[in-house]
């Protein structure tokens, strides 16, 4: 959701932080704003309401220069949209910061500050902040006890980022809740939400971890944990490669990731299969020891994520034949739940800072379940820290808002846990072999799904006046009819819905006409013959239907019935080859209806708070 960029060095600073906004642009945001302490001892800010580009504008009219700063984009969780909330915020003239995430105090902190006399300027829960900090200051003459003080005051999640005019040469950060990084360089420092911002500085960085307490400064680096205690954090070099965040020959990133797919699904795979078995290993040093006592699964996930979930109870339940349930985590965590003996609870989230999972997997550890595993692409994220196991999905930075790379690989990444699991339950070894096989064969098979582009194209244009569509489908299949009608709302605005295509009679059928396009998948296994019944039942009451079909499946088109053949695969890969062909669709509706592909209306790529 929101971004942070800080930074203390012996050069001037404000490009650098201007160029980490630019690159976390992708997780959506509002406004924009910058504040540096100049060499006059002075702190000049610069905020302005919508992109990035808009700041660039305001300090090319008054440039200012320094070598400590901190910069922000917003995306509104207390008040609206404005310059007066946006981000960064000061108390009196010369103490500022940028805050990430929601104090759910705030309210009765900012009765408390009124009454000895605090004027606010914004309705945001950060400005609580900074001048809880300005109040502290007056009992200390160090910042970073002064923000010491201050966190233990707040109820929430932040990510802080604190510089002042009285204290100069040093940059002071804090974290509990939402993520917040420290790059490291060569006599300077850098602070960021996100470590794709500061790649331009520093490929080294340091993972704060919840309750910590950062001092920045060009000669030194001290942190303080959440019993300030002071702590040495490991240093983590990024191995991503740069050019994964630009997009190339590509009008738009969607389109990019939709196309890496074939060789994320090569990189997700990569280490962790041989030619006939699952390398087990790449879950961890304790999975073996886990995977023995795991005799049930529960799922939490949110959006595309959790569809991803969905596709896994099928494949857990008929492989393995354990229990698997699956919830939404902001579901889950606000309400009582029992967990099944020796369960195993599984995260599955592409960023690894989505508050309601992060939440749930706290909830779960309390409740007591067997061990936790997280499913994400986020190496240091903190679900992937605070799960006792972790799978990688290996896909890069995921830039568009609206995930497609991230979601094949977390299916891949399912499918080796069903394995894992499976081998405790009676799968035997020449089965294993067969979904080994199939694995490796996906990566062909996505390119030749991908060759469809052309005439998913021009499909799309029946879609581009439309106002409402239906996504079918049936088994292990209906969550990828989830998933493509989650795709086509999220970029385009149309209001889609997926059902399983047997509870058509059970009310769906009362939205169908021929202003209604209906998209269906049909894989070619045992429930095609019931799904071909209801396509007839669509038919016969002249909705317009457009079908994704095995080319083996016998679906000929006729009036009202666009079919497109799809490669012929097994059963168990239906789900990771189906969904390629509904997120082309949705990418050139999207397109042809002119909205913003990569960063779509009030939506943000890492939802960071609740």
């Amino acid at each position: 959701m929101c971004g942070i960029v800080g930074g203390i060095a012996k050069r001037e600073v404000s490009e650098i932080l201007l160029e980490g906004l630019r690159r976390l642009e992708y997780r959506g945001y509002d406004s924009a704003g910058l504040a540096v302490l100049t060499d006059a001892g002075i702190i000049e800010r610069c905020r302005r309401m919508g992109k990035v580009k808009e700041l660039e504008t305001g300090l090319e009219a008054n440039p200012f220069n320094g070598n400590t700063g901190i910069a922000h984009t917003r995306w509104a969780t207390h008040g609206v949209p404005s310059e007066a909330n946006s981000h960064p915020h000061m108390s009196g003239e010369r103490l500022v910061i940028v805050h990430n995430g929601i104090i759910e105090n705030h309210e009765t902190l900012r009765r408390e500050l009124q009454s000895t006399g605090y004027e606010f300027s914004s309705q945001t829960d950060t400005e609580v902040i900074v001048h809880l900090i300005h109040q502290n200051l007056q009992k200390t003459s160090s910042l970073t006890d002064a923000v010491k003080e201050t966190i233990k005051r707040l109820d929430g999640a932040y990510a802080l980022g604190v510089i002042s005019a009285d204290h100069p040469g040093i940059l002071v950060a804090a974290r509990q809740g939402s993520p917040l990084v420290i790059g490291v360089g060569s006599g300077e420092h850098f602070i960021a939400s996100d470590q794709l911002a500061l790649l331009q500085v520093t490929d080294r960085f340091i993972f704060l971890n919840e309750g910590d307490v950062a001092e920045l400064a060009t000669d030194h680096l001290h942190v303080w944990d959440k019993d300030n205690r002071e702590v040495v954090h490991d240093v983590n070099v990024f191995t991503h490669k740069l050019g994964t965040a630009d997009k190339g020959e590509y009008r738009h990133y969607m389109m990019k990731e939709i196309y890496e797919q074939p060789n994320v699904v090569r990189n997700c795979l990569e280490g962790r299969i041989s030619e006939t078995r699952l390398l087990e290993q790449a879950f961890g040093v304790k999975a073996k020891e886990v995977f023995d006592k795991t005799k049930a699964v529960q799922i939490i996930a949110c959006g595309t994520s959790y569809h991803s979930g969905l596709v896994a109870k099928y494949w857990i339940e008929s492989l393995v034949g354990i229990p698997c349930q699956i919830e939404v985590a902001s579901e889950y965590r606000y309400r009582k739940t029992v967990a099944l003996p020796d369960s195993l609870f599984i995260t599955i989230s592409q960023s690894g800072e989505t508050a309601d999972t992060l939440a749930a997997l706290r909830k779960a550890k309390e409740i007591g379940f067997t061990a936790s595993l997280s499913i994400c692409n986020v190496p240091g994220s903190s679900l992937v820290r605070e799960s006792d196991l972790a799978i990688m999905t290996n896909a890069g930075p995921e830039i568009g808002v609206a995930s497609t790379k991230a979601f094949t690989s977390q299916l891949i990444a399912l499918m080796m846990l069903t394995i894992a699991l499976g081998r405790r339950h009676g799968l035997v070894e020449q089965v294993e072999e067969e979904i080994v096989k199939e694995l490796s064969k996906m990566p062909e098979l996505i390119e030749k799904s991908l060759a469809m582009d052309s005439d998913i194209e021009k499909m799309a244009q029946a879609f581009a006046e439309k106002h409402n569509s239906l996504f079918l489908g049936r088994g292990a299949m209906y969550p990828i009819a989830m998933e493509g009608a989650l795709k086509l709302k999220e970029i385009s605005y149309i209001h889609a819905e997926a059902y399983p295509a047997g509870e058509l009679k059970h009310g769906p059928l009362a939205l169908v006409d021929k202003d209604m396009p209906i998209v269906t998948v049909a894989p070619h296994n045992e429930l095609l013959d019931k799904l071909k019944s209801n396509l007839e039942e669509v038919r016969a009451r002249g909705g317009e239907l457009f079908v994704f079909a095995d080319e083996k499946a016998n679906i000929a088109p006729a009036d009202g019935l666009t079919v497109l053949s799809m490669p012929s695969v097994s059963d168990l890969m239906e789900p990771v080859l189906y969904i390629i062909p509904l997120q082309l669709l949705s990418y050139h509706v999207a397109v042809l209806k002119g909205t913003d592909v990569d960063q779509p209306r009030n939506l943000a790529k890492s939802v960071t708070v609740e």
